[in-house]
């Protein structure tokens, strides 16, 4: 608060060198001087704007705008200073009723880092309204953050304190997506010692990594370089498929499941037919699970009887076998 008083005396004393300035110019000038002639005098000598006299000075009105500038440097400086002060204290302010407001968070979800990865989580969750915390330590992508409106804690997430003051403990899940795999471990086990019901999500670079993140506490680990690898190789050698992605199973087991999308445009024989009428589950033991049809609704698990059109985009859900078997005797 002594900041803030500083800044209001220093405020004020600005404001008085403007009245006496302009109360001097007005009555050391002779009748062709208004008081606005006088204010604009007194703010052009103050700012060393550079202009012209408003009128021609006498010998003792040029040494009351020495005397002006003189105390306008000291006032701009302090005004300067002052309006510093305010903003760190702002800022300051800012910070703590956010951390306030961070402590009484419980069933959220936390974000270890904001990279491309943790962009898109916080994206996501932003999105579908989830209430959520971003830890990152980088001066710049803190105040990206911010400007985003997202709740971000300033720090590294490899401390118990910056974790701890993200409401850790009661937070529903945590996401670990920091640069390098050392620092999503230690992470990783930081945070599984502070919080054993939330669901552990971590990243990893390198896969060898993966079983090692595992046994210190994470749930799932996610490689960004081979899911997307796999994801790229797929529709690569697909391209009739729209998109694409596999299932895993519990405990990392393995399934052949996939989900494909599809553009019935592609599937000239089933336009104008029912679900039905295609046969799409007996003959190839797959499943349609959405329609998103023209208005872009989508429909899931829509009725046997819908009848598909040429502009329709369907989702099948199936063994990848299958789904290849279809996409090969089907598509155009």
């Amino acid at each position: 608060m002594n900041n803030i008083n500083k800044s209001i005396l220093y405020i004020a004393y600005f404001f008085i060198v403007i009245i006496v300035g302009s109360i001097g110019f007005y009555y050391i000038g002779d009748d062709n001087w208004t008081v606005i002639d006088s204010i604009y005098m007194t703010i052009i000598t103050l700012f060393f704007v550079g202009f012209s006299e408003v009128h021609p000075l006498s010998e003792f009105g040029r040494l009351w705008a020495i005397l002006i500038i003189f105390l306008g440097v000291a006032g701009i400086g302090m005004l300067f200073s002052s309006m510093r002060d305010i903003i760190i204290y702002f800022n300051k302010y800012r910070r703590i009723l956010m951390m306030n407001k961070i402590k009484n968070f419980s069933d959220h979800f936390i974000i270890c880092g904001y990279g491309r990865m943790g962009a898109v989580i916080a994206d996501e969750l932003d999105k579908s309204g989830f209430k959520f915390i971003i830890i990152e330590k980088n001066d710049n992508k803190v105040e990206v953050i911010r400007e985003k409106g997202m709740l971000c804690i300033h720090g590294d997430a490899t401390l118990d304190q910056i974790l701890q003051s993200a409401s850790v403990s009661k937070a529903r899940g945590i996401a670990v997506a920091l640069n390098n795999d050392q620092d999503n471990l230690f992470v990783t086990m930081s945070i599984r010692t502070l919080n054993h019901e939330a669901f552990l999500l971590s990243r990893c670079s390198n896969d060898q990594n993966k079983s090692k993140l595992i046994r210190s506490g994470a749930n799932k680990v996610i490689n960004p370089y081979i899911t997307g690898g796999f994801r790229m190789a797929e529709i690569l050698t697909r391209p009739e498929i729209e998109d694409s992605f596999s299932v895993d199973g519990y405990n990392n087991q393995y399934f052949n499941l996939n989900i494909d999308e599809i553009s019935i445009s592609k599937i000239p024989a089933f336009i104008g037919k029912s679900i039905a009428e295609t046969k799409i589950k007996t003959k190839y033991h797959i499943v349609v699970v959405c329609i998103i049809n023209p208005s872009k609704n989508s429909i899931i698990n829509p009725n046997s009887d819908y009848v598909f059109s040429e502009f329709d985009r369907i989702m099948l859900i199936g063994d990848k076998d299958n789904l290849d078997d279809f996409a090969s005797n089907e598509t155009s």
